[in-house]
């Protein structure tokens, strides 16, 4: 997932289909000269659809494509006759986007299940033909109902990404590393701050063939609830993490310090974000001996914590375990 295709955010203007005109139609046959009213109903304008598919992870396909416009429904015809409906217009996006109107903080609704559907502009009703309208008082109503506009409205869709587990920490401290090294996943890697600038999902292989979804979310930093650095941008990806592991270098000069740093910057950000399993990594811990763990350990959080090294592979596998024994313990 290329920093250039990776597109989490989009604004598309919706025009659902109009319905069609509902039929005045008098019946008219050889010997049957006053038949009375059989005009049919107009048939419904078509929606725009939202359809959730698991094999998607961005939004690019809208970059491009921000008009979509649905049919409009044919218009009732003679004995009784209903018009067509309009073509619905079905558009596929990633699991866990999420989708409101322009310039409304109110969600209207959220895909996270695959083939799951959800109408996001809908269709005008189809009028109703002359013959819904024939009484005993008016037996040859020469007139119908015209169909219903369908609705235009310009709507926000946002991308949370849906991850077992989240990584959280500051740039530059080993996270994209450890994705790279536990899934196929090939973040961009380097030794400076914000290499990552978009978020990477891996797939983490388990044993007994089971595994877990691994989310690399940028580097987040001191203020970042305030739009500092990459800002809130891609802290709502956190917000559909299973567990958030934090990771923080061993070589950091307080390490309980930095924790409790981005432990504030998702309560600032969300509150409810402290309410997910946690777990904190140490990463890099091929720099350090083990007398210097132990003197490290005396002051970390009290929280499960591991340390581990990407490049020698070292904590790898118990890092592992602890990440499935919480996810199978919800």
């Amino acid at each position: 997932m290329s920093g250039s295709n990776f597109v989490d955010y989009v604004k598309i203007y919706c025009r659902a289909g109009n319905g069609g005109a509902g039929s005045a139609h008098l019946r008219r046959e050889k010997f049957i000269p006053k038949g009375g009213p059989d005009g049919g109903n107009g048939g419904r304008g078509g929606h725009v659809i939202l359809k959730g598919n698991s094999q998607m992870w961005t939004l690019l396909h809208l970059r491009y494509k921000r008009h979509i416009f649905a049919g409009n429904g044919e218009g009732g015809g003679a004995q009784q006759s209903t018009g067509a409906d309009g073509a619905d217009v079905i558009v596929e996006v990633p699991l866990g986007t999420i989708a409101r109107k322009e310039n409304s903080e109110e969600i209207l609704f959220e895909i996270t299940d695959h083939g799951d559907e959800k109408i996001l502009a809908k269709g005008g009703r189809g009028g109703m033909g002359n013959t819904h309208f024939k009484s005993s008082t008016n037996q040859t109503p020469r007139y119908a109902q015209p169909g219903e506009s369908g609705l235009e409205e310009t709507f926000i869709l946002e991308l949370k990404i849906l991850a077992d587990v989240g990584l959280v920490g500051f740039p530059n401290a080993g996270k994209s590393t450890l994705l790279s090294v536990v899934s196929a996943a090939k973040p961009k890697i380097a030794d400076y701050p914000f290499t990552t600038l978009v978020p990477n999902l891996g797939i983490v292989a388990y044993r007994d063939d089971r595994s877990f979804v691994m989310a690399d979310i940028p580097g987040i930093i001191e203020g970042a609830h305030e739009g500092k650095g990459l800002g809130i941008r891609f802290l709502r990806h956190i917000e559909r993490n299973s567990i958030l592991l934090f990771i923080v270098p061993s070589d950091s000069n307080n390490i309980k310090a930095e924790y409790e740093i981005l432990v504030n910057e998702l309560k600032m950000y969300n509150p409810e974000l402290l309410d997910k399993k946690r777990l904190l990594g140490i990463s890099k811990s091929d720099l350090i001996d083990e007398e210097l763990k132990q003197e490290i350990r005396k002051d970390l959080p009290d929280i499960s914590r591991v340390f581990f090294s990407s490049v020698t592979g070292d904590g790898i596998n118990a890092l592992k375990d602890m990440i499935w024994k919480i996810l199978t313990n919800f």
